[in-house]
């Protein structure tokens, strides 16, 4: 927990830890990064979406999801009755990675806690992750989102239990049009998870905590989509 953040609100340590995350050096992503894209959304939503990594657009804003993939995302959430600023938006990895490339072990190992411990604080009911990428390393499971996305899953991330309800990138639908349909599909069944409806689950898994964290040209594609 970054410093002096104790006797803060949740949402204050939130933005606490966002401007600590801002001047972060721990992995060699620093210096090439034009600025940490940290998260942004509601810090008490029920819903929170993890993606992999910033891309170009990302970088220069320093906001997530933004271009068509977020364009998607919204008109999706807006087809549940969502908005942008009701849900959660983060990546594993705050900074991107050089040409959209995938993430290196340790970046992962560097930016991992920085995650942990936005969920900690938002303590969302649900997790979407988008794509491949962050559904495996929230799993723990190497299982890809081909054969995962639309099922809801009982975990443990860090010392938070959520359901983790696995989700294509919305970039994939951009790329593979009949993923529309699909995405569309799994969307829908976000609602009676966030409504407190019984689904079936299934059984809790763990993925153990990180250590205490530490004191493209545009249109490349981003990996870890399918």
């Amino acid at each position: 927990m970054a410093a002096g953040t104790e006797s803060l609100a949740a949402p204050d340590k939130l933005q606490s830890l966002g401007e600590h995350a801002a001047a972060c050096p721990h992995c060699r992503l620093a210096e090439t990064r034009t600025q940490v894209v940290f998260g942004s959304g509601s810090p008490i939503a029920q819903l929170m979406f993890v993606g992999e990594a910033p891309g170009f657009h990302e970088d220069q804003q320093g906001v997530p999801f933004v271009g068509a993939a977020g364009k998607l995302l919204e008109r999706l959430l807006g087809e549940i009755g969502l908005a942008r600023a009701d849900v959660y938006i983060a990546n594993v990895l705050k900074c991107r990675p050089p040409g959209n490339r995938d993430p290196q072990p340790d970046e992962i190992e560097a930016c991992q806690p920085w995650l942990f411990q936005q969920i900690e604080l938002i303590r969302p009911r649900v997790i979407a992750t988008l794509g491949n990428f962050s559904t495996k390393l929230l799993t723990g499971n190497p299982a890809g989102i081909t054969r995962v996305h639309g099922v809801a899953q009982d975990v443990v991330v860090g010392s938070t239990r959520v359901v983790l309800f696995p989700i294509y990138h919305p970039a994939a639908a951009l790329y593979t049009p009949a993923l529309l349909r699909v995405l569309e599909e799994d969307f829908r069944k976000l609602v009676p998870l966030l409504g407190g409806s019984e689904v079936p689950v299934m059984p809790p898994a763990s993925v153990p905590p990180p250590a205490a964290a530490p004191e493209q040209p545009a249109g490349t594609a981003q990996l870890g989509l399918f």
